[in-house]
């Protein structure tokens, strides 16, 4: 029997069926469980879920004299009510980027917790629970309809070590951005979102010491990199009734459409165009993030280097929408302008994707630090240009990203 009780009447033992919240309330990466350890049900006590209901049938009932908020015949009602609580508490009205970046610093944190466990589970050979990942998404996929660049732009700050993990929600969030730029529905929408989070479960199957090896990969371990997508599509179908859009993303999200890429080789005609979506989102977050063997690029030469690879690696229809998504100088680009002073991009224009916001904060010309300013270069009485992008390592400005992300990169 599905009951739905307070969590004031919970005790180890109880099967837990749903959360009666937002995915982001609650502390766990799975919603359906035993209760089984005290401090399990203290995270839960001490977290904003007030209801959750649980399934008697799979564990305990409530305690004799104890009644029920109201019960349930099927997993259908309790479906049904749950995406009526969620569907009231969405926030999707479009907001400013600083306004966003505290809820999309929370939804990283909260993400990040979320694909490790999701990625332990799948080392341990446990079937990944496609309706706790959907949940994810349709946070990532709010958070980017708020604000598009606010989690993308967050999530490139990742460390080496958390590289794997972040990845796969930077990912997700371009996938849907993107989807989005090309017009796809709501519903391809979210598979692109679901696919571009567990494109990469694959690598939860791969040896550590060689998906962390901070040097070269030698031929034989590049091998055995390059088993991932496989690795991941056996994975998603071991779980059942799985998105067909996640399974072909995942194996199929390194295909190029000159036909070199893997696992089979396939051309331009051959590969999904979200394969096609997955491919350049991939490689985008690749490049701009810090990798145990290096450091990330700038996101501006990161878009320039992308464009020269295009005719060969992408389909050049995805990659100019996937431009347009983030910006030819996407968020936290360092720039020059034509006044000789430097700044870094902090939102993109809906006039140009050329004439972004930058925070200016140094001048080439005295080689000195100067007081902070925000210039909108698309607005009609902004007499400054973009001369040119800068290499960050040639500078060596040590807060450049806490200047455009106001996220503090000190050491913790």
């Amino acid at each position: 029997m599905l009951k739905r009780i307070r969590v004031e009447q919970l005790v180890p033992g109880m099967h837990i069926k749903e959360f009666c919240g937002s995915w982001m309330e609650h502390p766990f990466w799975r919603s359906s469980f035993v209760l089984k350890e005290d401090k399990d049900l203290e995270r839960i006590l001490a977290s904003s879920i007030k209801e959750v209901w649980i399934d008697s049938s799979k564990g305990l009932d409530v305690a004799a004299g104890e009644s029920a908020m109201s019960e349930a015949q099927s997993e259908a009602q309790i479906e049904q009510e749950l995406q009526a609580v969620a569907q009231s508490q969405r926030q999707t009205e479009p907001v400013g980027l600083a306004a966003e970046y505290r809820r999309a610093a929370q939804i990283c944190a909260q993400s990040k917790r979320a694909v490790v466990s999701m990625f332990q589970e799948a080392r341990m050979g446990k079937t990944v629970d496609a309706a706790t990942a959907q949940s994810l998404v349709e946070e990532i996929s709010d958070s980017v309809s708020r604000n598009a660049s606010a989690l993308i732009s967050l999530a490139r700050l990742k460390t080496a070590d958390d590289y794997t993990y972040m990845h796969s929600v930077a990912v997700c969030a371009m996938m849907i951005a993107l989807a989005r730029q090309l017009g796809l529905d709501d519903v391809q929408t979210r598979s692109a979102g679901l696919a571009g989070l567990l494109h990469d479960l694959g690598k939860a199957r791969m040896p550590m010491e060689v998906l962390n090896k901070p040097g070269k990969l030698t031929d034989a371990e590049f091998a055995i990199i390059k088993s991932h997508p496989v690795e991941g599509h056996r994975l998603l179908l071991a779980m059942g009734n799985v998105d067909p859009i996640a399974l072909d993303v995942c194996l199929n999200h390194h295909e190029k459409v000159d036909g070199s890429g893997y696992p089979k080789g396939l051309k331009d005609a051959e590969i999904s165009l979200f394969a096609k979506m997955g491919a350049v989102c991939d490689v985008y977050d690749a490049i701009t993030s810090n990798r145990p063997y290096k450091a990330g690029w700038d996101p501006a030469e990161s878009m320039r280097k992308m464009a020269e690879w295009a005719s060969g690696h992408f389909d050049q229809r995805v990659f100019q929408a996937f431009v347009k998504s983030l910006g030819i100088y996407p968020t936290g680009s360092l720039v020059r302008l034509d006044s000789g002073r430097l700044g870094v991009v902090i939102e993109q224009s809906h006039k140009s994707l050329t004439m972004p916001l930058v925070k200016i904060f140094f001048s080439t010309k005295s080689s000195l630090r100067i007081p902070l300013e925000v210039i909108d270069l698309s607005a009609p009485t902004c007499a400054e240009k973009i001369a040119g992008r800068e290499d960050p390592a040639k500078w060596k400005f040590p807060d450049l990203d806490e200047l455009w992300s106001g996220v503090s990169q000190r050491p913790r």
